[in-house]
């Protein structure tokens, strides 16, 4: 990709974040960079890459990227936090009015992240409220047998505790207003809920096929046993706040008569 602007597109309004939180993620990164820029082409965008403390060539790849790729902004923890905390880590310094999210494995396709924000931008289907979040539903998805197993337990888990209606609530690429997502209340482990912490929020998820690669290169970080062990844990502190929504509907500002004013 051709250098053409300062970093930050000149102090120009950014249109959307892309973050993607990385961790040993080397020969990954670049792919999926030049990927991303080329779906957002012509656009106000930046992405934002959060190295989560990855010993491998990870952020060797990221500095040469970073030169090359003017929209490119990479950030570091010093120790190792957690999917969601790289992900809140880039959100607090997101300068886009859209957020969009994606895995850096390279299974995520950036090519279907424009169908993500048309879908956030329209008209909510039968006026049943605003468009929280458009959320990938993998089509054909690419991952061992196992995998999907464990994936199936997990969303009959979340429906049947969370009512999570959402069909692939552990896709990893999303698109919402960032107002909204600053509003969702941060945990470890929060990404893998946001459907339902949307909704929490008065917000409509609508579903979008995406596509799903196999992973080329690397591992992945997860297993399997673990990973259920925490979900179910975790989707017990979900049940907690989401008893706990707020409830106070739609905030109007009352503003003071001028004086000598009747008020009707």
């Amino acid at each position: 990709m051709t250098k053409t602007k300062a970093k930050g597109s000149g102090g120009s309004q950014i249109e959307i974040s892309v973050l993607v939180p990385v961790m040993n993620e080397a020969g990954n990164i670049r792919p999926l960079i030049d990927e991303i820029a080329a779906a957002f082409a012509g656009r106000r965008f930046e992405i934002i890459y959060v190295d989560d403390a990855s010993t491998d060539a990870s952020p060797a790849e990221l500095a040469d990227s970073a030169a090359d790729v003017p929209e490119l902004r990479v950030l570091r923890h010093a120790r190792r936090a957690g999917q969601s905390a790289a992900i809140r880590t880039a959100l607090l310094r997101a300068r886009g009015t859209l957020i969009a999210v994606l895995d850096g494995d390279g299974q995520n396709v950036p090519s279907d992240l424009p169908n993500l924000e048309a879908a956030l931008l329209q008209t909510v289907p039968h006026g049943s409220g605003r468009v929280g979040m458009a959320a990938g539903i993998r089509a054909k998805r690419q991952d061992s047998t196992l995998r999907l197993m464990a994936s199936r337990g997990a969303r009959w888990i979340r429906r049947t505790l969370l009512a999570d209606t959402h069909p692939d609530s552990g896709c990893g690429i999303k698109i919402l207003h960032r107002s909204l997502f600053l509003e969702l209340p941060f945990f470890n482990h929060m990404h893998r809920f946001m459907p339902s912490l949307v909704r929490r929020h008065g917000g409509e998820v609508l579903g979008v096929p995406v596509a799903h690669r196999a992973r080329l290169r690397g591992t992945s970080k997860y297993r399997i046993l673990d990973r259920l062990i925490v979900g179910i844990s975790d989707v017990f502190g979900v049940i907690w706040l989401l008893r706990r929504a707020p409830r106070q509907g739609t905030v109007t500002e009352v503003t003071a008569s001028a004086p000598g004013q009747e008020t009707s």
